[in-house]
């Protein structure tokens, strides 16, 4: 959800400094892999923070954590997220974070603030970046809540991780992983801040190589600085995708305005990070193909509020881009509190629902409609 912010490579020399203690040669940290989301909880100051563990970003402190610790601004210049939105953010240094048993000294950090729009309903005080990661190997396991980190690689032992894919590193030692979909290189984001499978940008789809897709239109994502503009896209099945040493068939790719593979897609895996070979190591775990099933729109919450974001273009489909949302089977959506916007967020009403009926504000004008869940691209 919020995925790959991105800076120059004048940054390079911020990121590369900070150290790292181990009181174990192996240790184990806390994980919580909840909405496809990974978490941990970090020590600053002497408080508790929640920090989502995200490859696809440098480490980022709150303003609240940067004002109250009195740090000194570094420098300031302009970051990217994954929604091409720029923000002038200020870099400092962090002197401390303890996550569990490691400790962190000195490490580079972005300052942003955390209690804006959808950010804040998942309770994010932070970030655990790639530049903090880089420091050590790390072994992940979603299913397990497991993650584990070490400053000597032969401590994981790497017997049956028949994956094996380089990666390139940026300036904030986020991973770029190179594959090719529909004849096209690409450079995907390998993004622990990305709860979906793959997305490639606009340009690389074609719908004369594709024997299905959908396509949508509306914003599918949401960056650190907000949604991107409503725009044309499409989710389509590859035949085929090359990642490191594996061929991966049958994926699922939807487009947008970058390139990423994320969570849905790891999650199927154990995977250890190294950032001194750049490679990632891979174990399949389970095999849960990708399923495309909707009622053929998503929304978000606007001013506390549920709005249609996205729609799959079909004939006569009775739901629009911007329609609000009054309620869905019979809840009550229209006049939420925040709190209760939140919850309606994260826990979606229409999850485990196989038909819902759904009642749209348009121009005015209140209507009823009724929708089945579809599977699409079978």
């Amino acid at each position: 959800m919020f995925s790959a912010l991105s800076l120059s490579a004048q940054g390079k020399k911020f990121f590369e400094g900070g150290e790292v203690q181990l009181k174990h040669p192996v240790e184990k940290i806390n994980l919580n892999f909840s909405n496809n989301m990974p978490y941990v909880k970090v020590n600053i100051n002497g408080k508790e923070y929640n920090f989502l563990f995200d490859t696809g970003a440098p480490t980022v402190i709150s303003s609240a954590v940067y004002t109250e610790l009195g740090l000194e601004k570094k420098h300031k210049k302009k970051v990217t997220d994954s929604q091409e939105n720029k923000q002038s953010q200020i870099f400092t240094e962090l002197p401390e974070m303890v996550v569990d048993n490691v400790v962190f000294k000195n490490i580079g950090v972005i300052v942003m603030d955390f209690n804006v729009a959808e950010m804040n309903c998942f309770k994010v005080d932070g970030i655990l970046g790639a530049n903090q990661m880089a420091k050590l190997f790390w072994r992940i396991n979603y299913d397990d809540n497991s993650l584990e980190a070490t400053k000597d690689l032969s401590q994981f032992d790497l017997n049956g991780y028949d994956v094996t894919i380089p990666f390139e590193a940026r300036a904030q030692k986020t991973p770029i992983v190179k594959t090719k979909i529909l004849n096209h290189k690409i450079e995907l984001t390998f993004d622990t801040g990305f709860s979906g499978r793959l997305k490639v940008t606009d340009d690389n789809f074609d719908s004369q190589k594709v024997k299905q897709f959908v396509e949508t239109y509306g914003s599918t994502s949401v960056g650190a600085y907000g949604t991107g503009k409503p725009t044309k896209g499409y989710i389509f099945r590859t035949a085929e995708l090359s990642l490191g040493n594996q061929i991966f068939q049958n994926e699922m790719v939807t487009t947008g305005n970058s390139s990423l593979i994320g969570n849905d897609f790891f999650k199927n895996f154990i995977f250890i990070l190294d950032w001194t070979n750049n490679k990632v190591y891979m174990k399949r775990i389970k095999n849960d193909p990708p399923k495309l099933e909707s009622f053929g729109f998503g929304y978000r919450f606007v001013d506390n509020k549920p709005v249609v974001a996205l729609v799959f273009q079909q004939n006569n489909f009775p739901v629009k881009i911007d329609d609000s949302i009054i309620s869905i089977n019979n809840i009550e959506l229209d006049n939420l509190t925040t709190e209760s916007a939140c919850h309606y967020l994260v826990n979606r009403v229409e999850q485990d629902a196989q038909t819902i009926d759904v009642k749209l504000k348009r121009d005015g004008n209140i209507l009823d409609v009724k929708l089945d869940k579809r599977e699409y691209l079978k």
